[in-house]
């Protein structure tokens, strides 16, 4: 139940405003405000905040839970939205998303942390026919064990693994969740980008980097995110709007 505190959310105002602070941070590294992608997180966020920030002009979404993203790109319908799954994927709900997602939008998967679920995703993609589905292989550039993801020396064999072995999955490049405030995470996943484009014999500018949320999307993009993940600060903090 949405309250009417969520309602009054000005979601195309916090927009702007982000895309005014990502191209402020683009022309401060010298880049090209084209080359970052905003994904909104409207996870747990009411179907009404979604359809007001795609009425201003979003067309990247981010969820973390699978059910809700598929009611979700059901009810939005749109052909032209990009969702991006960013939330801990068990290999049994792949081909639920995939069958739920893809008939209805483009679906991008960002925590892959296993060949189970890329095979999975891959299987469930055989049903549409042409198309691909687009990963990021998840990396834990904090060495907490709270955080899922791979290491940089399993994501190499992850990712050849994706390349060669996957028909319908094509591996786009690697995201992190990081550690709060700490800035070495965002440096570790670039380096991690580097080293598994050089392996895999890549030009590194094929292998997006997906890095930065809310707090940190500035300092991510002068680092070299191409995929920042902003939530609360466009669609208000989360849940808080059934406290009085």
């Amino acid at each position: 139940s949405s309250s009417s505190n969520d309602i009054s959310v000005d979601v195309g105002a916090h927009l702007e405003e982000v895309r005014e602070a990502m191209a402020q941070a683009c022309r401060e590294a010298g880049r090209d405000v084209n080359e970052v992608r905003l994904v909104a997180v409207s996870k747990t966020k009411p179907l009404e905040l979604v359809q007001a920030a795609y009425d201003c002009g979003q067309r990247v979404f981010g969820e973390n839970y699978a059910q809700e993203l598929v009611e979700k790109a059901q009810a939005i319908g749109n052909d032209d939205v990009q969702w991006h799954f960013i939330g801990g994927l068990q290999s049994n709900k792949a081909n639920m998303l995939v069958k739920g997602v893809v008939p209805h939008g483009k679906l991008v998967v960002e925590t892959v942390n296993s060949f189970k679920v890329a095979k999975k995703l891959d299987s469930a993609m055989s049903e549409f026919d042409g198309k691909t589905l687009e990963v990021f292989v998840q990396i834990n550039t904090s060495g907490e064990d709270t955080k899922s993801g791979v290491s940089t020396e399993e994501a190499v064999e992850l990712c050849q693994q994706i390349t060669t072995e996957c028909e319908r999955v094509k591996l786009k490049g690697v995201m992190t969740i990081g550690a709060p405030g700490d800035e070495t995470c965002l440096d570790a996943l670039v380096a991690c980008r580097n080293h598994i484009a050089e392996k895999l014999e890549m030009d590194p500018k094929d292998l997006e980097v997906s890095m930065g949320m809310s707090d940190d999307f500035a300092v991510a993009i002068q680092k070299g995110s191409t995929n920042v993940r902003v939530g609360s600060v466009i669609f208000g903090a989360r849940d808080y709007s059934n406290k009085k």
